[in-house]
């Protein structure tokens, strides 16, 4: 059996190193998922916790992404100004922070920030506002 596995390894070195490499890849998302200090949540447990527990709305889109609406009483910071703009964010601090964009992406940028900064309680939402209006949740256009 070893001499067989030696012997294809030997005959197809480019699948071997492409093997490998896709190892590599795995392990490294799985780590980086598994070290990474928030979780991500479908819409219907986002509503779930939103109405168990009071909980801060963060939409990490750019302004002119917001025009065709947001989720309701969402406050607005774009993912790039969040490090920056931290500081309005801590009176939330002992809240639980649940962030979007509009796939998802973002989001995950944004939550590393504010983890990165104390935040305990930050959530991402997973598909972002695209799959918060897939699953026909409402969206304000205030």
């Amino acid at each position: 059996m070893l001499t067989q596995i030696s012997e294809f390894a030997v005959n197809h070195p480019y699948l071997v190193m492409a093997f490998a490499v896709l190892l590599a890849l795995v392990f490294f998302n799985e780590m980086k998922i598994a070290t990474q200090r928030f979780a991500s949540l479908t819409p219907a447990a986002a509503v779930q916790l939103m109405n168990k527990e009071d909980v801060v709305v963060l939409d990490v889109r750019e302004p002119s992404e917001t025009v065709g609406g947001k989720i309701a009483r969402a406050i607005q910071i774009p993912v790039g100004a969040v490090a920056k703009r931290v500081d309005e964010l801590e009176k939330f601090k002992d809240k639980t922070l649940l962030v979007y964009c509009k796939s998802g992406a973002r989001a995950g940028i944004a939550c590393k920030e504010l983890s990165k900064n104390g935040f305990d309680k930050v959530y991402s939402l997973n598909g972002g506002l695209l799959a918060w209006q897939d699953a026909h949740l409402p969206v304000s256009k205030k």
